[in-house]
């Protein structure tokens, strides 16, 4: 199959996102997006929407949401760096993701943990208040 070929087949979208190294199996790239967690122009979709190109697809990794935009169409899962040139991040996704990192490795999203559970009696005493 040529290169040309390549770029105009007529892919799914699970086998997109599986090729371009979002999720590690198309079972799992099929089970979020069925779930409602993958968007395709805005949109909730099935994991067989056919992909075009320039198409605006929003997908959670991790803790974030990056936002990309389809540049090619490629049937088989290639190497990390060929996977990246099949899509671009948008500057906005690129931007909240720092920013969320940054927040992350300052520790805002997540409360301290407290040393120690409450003994008998400090557990008393929140029950007592809770029930003012």
């Amino acid at each position: 199959m040529s290169q040309q070929a390549e770029l105009t087949e007529a892919i799914r979208l699970d086998k997109w996102l599986w090729a371009a190294r979002f999720y590690k199996t198309r079972s799992v790239a099929r089970d979020a997006i069925a779930g409602g967690k993958v968007q395709y122009n805005g949109q909730r979709c099935k994991p067989s929407r056919v992909v075009e190109l320039g198409a605006q697809i929003k997908v959670p990794q991790g803790y974030d949401l990056v936002e990309i935009e389809v540049l090619a169409l490629r049937p088989q899962r290639q190497s990390a760096p060929l996977a990246r040139q099949m899509y671009q991040e948008s500057v906005e996704s690129e931007v909240l993701r720092a920013k969320n990192a940054e927040a992350r490795r300052l520790n805002a999203f997540h409360s301290p943990k407290p040393d120690h559970r409450p003994d008998k009696k400090q557990r008393r005493q929140i029950i007592q208040f809770k029930q003012q």
